[in-house]
């Protein structure tokens, strides 16, 4: 079967296509035929070598799944051959493969109406926005400045703080402000010609996918008892009211935003439909952080 894989740290350019293969389920795991996949911002850090959680290369790429179950283990008895499903699933094949191998507990059924590429658009992004604010333990009325709200997880997060009954203030490029009022944003900032520090002030939870020296600003606009969380590495780290959070599988987490999905109450964006033929075009892509939403990867032609 055809998958990705690199042998080298470095730019987009070390990904390829090799042929490997199939491989077989053990008890515990389930073979998908991967209908689609995408890109998120681990996949290009771990490609290019600034977060080597997987050791050194070659190891297999991608974390997002949607597809249908072709085998099950012996173990296996939440699911079954012909079941469509969509989750974030590290896997020794990676996802970026013909075939995937995954254990079950970060799968679940796909929505009612969603197909391959926007169920697989929505796993890891929904489920890093979905545990930041079940982190955050963000109630109704409560406000909640989200930085990066066009991304992938941004825009998951307006929607799902909207659902949880919040005011969201979101930072992002005027170009992107009339998609994020669509999805329930009630006040944006652009944080190209305003510093938020200086217009935001007393919020109840910050949600940063920007990290940096977005960190202490990002402080100093809570009100006391505020909770700051980050997706990524920044300067608040050592300050109690920060904690980080990294999507991880949870089937029971995966249900219930596709529950919200099939009710026409979320909506994942994919602003571009990519060949895994043109994987390093993808990443340059992904990598330049001007993505609304995110990109989705379908199989090779």
């Amino acid at each position: 079967m055809k998958a990705i894989r690199h042998t080298s740290f470095g730019g987009p350019e070390v990904l390829e296509t090799v042929e490997v293969p199939r491989p077989t389920p053990r008890p515990e795991q389930v073979l998908i035929r991967m209908g689609a996949t995408s890109v998120n911002p681990v996949d290009w850090k771990m490609r290019s070598g600034s977060s080597p959680v997987a050791g050194d290369p070659p190891f297999p790429v991608g974390f997002d799944v949607s597809g249908t179950i072709v085998e099950v283990g012996d173990a296996v008895v939440e699911f079954r051959p012909g079941d469509n499903v969509f989750g974030m699933v590290p896997s020794r094949t990676g996802t970026h493969s013909e075939y995937v191998l995954a254990r079950t507990e970060g799968l679940a059924l796909r929505p009612t109406g969603l197909d391959d590429v926007h169920a697989a658009a929505l796993a890891t992004a929904g489920l890093t926005a979905w545990q930041g604010l079940k982190l955050s333990g963000l109630r109704p009325g409560e406000r909640i400045l989200i930085h990066g709200a066009a991304g992938g997880v941004g825009h998951l997060a307006i929607q799902f703080a909207k659902v949880r009954g919040a005011h969201v203030t979101g930072t992002a490029r005027t170009a992107n402000h009339d998609f994020l009022r669509a999805l329930g944003a009630d006040d944006l900032i652009d944080y190209t010609a305003v510093d938020f520090a200086a217009v935001v002030s007393a919020v109840d939870v910050v949600l940063d996918m920007v990290g940096g020296e977005y960190g202490e600003r990002s402080l100093s606009v809570l009100r006391p008892g505020g909770r700051y969380i980050a997706t990524r590495d920044c300067d608040a780290r050592s300050d109690p009211r920060h904690q980080r959070v990294n999507g991880r599988p949870s089937s029971s987490d995966l249900a219930e935003i596709g529950k919200l999905v099939a009710a026409g109450q979320v909506q994942i964006h994919v602003d571009q439909m990519i060949s895994l033929d043109e994987i390093v075009e993808a990443h340059r892509i992904a990598e330049s952080g001007r993505v609304r939403g995110k990109i989705a990867l379908t199989p090779w032609r």
